[in-house]
């Protein structure tokens, strides 16, 4: 199957770009409930892996042994802004395990929060490392190398024991076998794992509806890991951010998280409606990340009546306006889920 339109930039009354994709609303049961384009096609988790990649961690102990708050729990989830709220609360973690911001292997990055960004150019300060957006994720990871003995120095390479851990998560998961699971290296030099689009809703999915056959530390790991990240939403993103606004806006409905290029996957908890929860998955096919990916994940949400018509209309359709600040068109979703 190819993939489908599931957005239209439009100029006027003319539809000047589209942005096809890949989609999927799949239930705790793992019953596709919709779908569009392909929901088999491969590629890669990117970000939206990060509360996999945090999930060994908790259940090894590490971040009880270290005694880590849930807001820092749910930084490791997060590829947050580099505001201070941020990189303060890494420095924070790194100290709890012995470590510093050296220690780190993701590499230097200028924050996305365009504020943080500006004033930190003016002030000619250089970014470190606690600014890239997966500082949280690499600080479980040494606190895990820490925990369980393992080496620090090379915990990003795949062979360390902290990767092939997580490796095993993932494939739990998603029930692909690990030794089926191609591997790329992250924007942070992490592993990332290239899967298919209906794997990473099923991930969600089992996320926020534990199967039976998941032990009760992984069903505690699970409830973890999704209350952290709905209590700090402001952890997994920060202002203005996409995920971040769609939490705190469906407070306790929801945990949602983007990847790079086009990846975007929610996990919807259990309701009267949605009795064992939905993941969501889409990738927009061609790695589109600003205008595409809000306004099909807003629209998405309203038609599986998570979210009503008028809330987040700011994010669909997003208008286009040009540069002295007039209205001169829209990015609108144009799909139809058949539920």
């Amino acid at each position: 199957m190819k993939s489908e339109i599931l957005a239209k930039v439009i100029r006027g009354e003319i539809v000047e770009s589209i942005h096809r994709g890949h989609l999927i609303v799949a239930d705790g049961d793992s019953k596709t409930i919709a779908s569009l384009g392909n929901p088999e096609i491969i590629t890669f988790f990117r970000s939206s892996a990060k509360p996999f990649q945090a999930f060994p961690f908790l259940t090894s102990g590490a971040a009880s042994a270290f005694d880590f708050l849930e807001k820092e729990i749910a930084l490791t989830c997060g590829s947050h802004s580099g505001e201070k709220i941020h990189t303060e609360t890494v420095e924070k973690m790194l100290r709890k395990i012995g470590l510093s911001e050296s220690d780190l292997q993701c590499g230097t990055q200028l924050p996305f929060h365009k504020e943080t960004a500006e004033k930190m150019i003016r002030a000619g300060e250089k970014p470190t490392q606690l600014h890239n957006n997966c500082s949280g994720k690499h600080a479980a990871m040494l606190a895990l190398a820490r925990h369980i003995g393992a080496d620090a120095q090379t915990y990003e390479h795949l062979e360390n024991p902290i990767q092939q851990k997580i490796l095993e998560t993932v494939s739990q998961f998603t029930d692909i076998p690990k030794n089926e699971i191609k591997i790329g290296i992250d924007g942070c030099a992490a592993p990332n794992f290239a899967l298919p689009v209906s794997a990473m809703a099923k991930s969600f999915a089992r996320l926020v509806f534990p199967p039976s056959f998941f032990d009760k530390q992984w069903r505690e790991a699970c409830r973890c890991i999704v209350s952290a990240m709905i209590n700090y939403p402001e952890m997994i993103g920060g202002t203005e951010r996409l995920d971040t606004i769609i939490m705190q806006t469906l407070r306790g409905k929801i945990i949602s998280k983007v990847g790079a290029e086009g990846v975007y996957v929610a996990g919807i908890l259990p309701s009267p409606k949605w009795k064992k929860g939905l993941g969501i998955a889409f990738k927009i096919e061609d790695g589109e990340d600003r205008r595409a990916r809000p306004v099909v994940a807003i629209e998405l949400l309203r038609q599986l009546g998570i979210l009503d018509g008028e809330t987040l209309k700011q994010f669909s359709p997003i208008t286009i306006e040009n540069r002295r600040g007039d209205i001169i068109g829209e990015i609108q979703a144009s799909f139809n889920l058949n539920l």
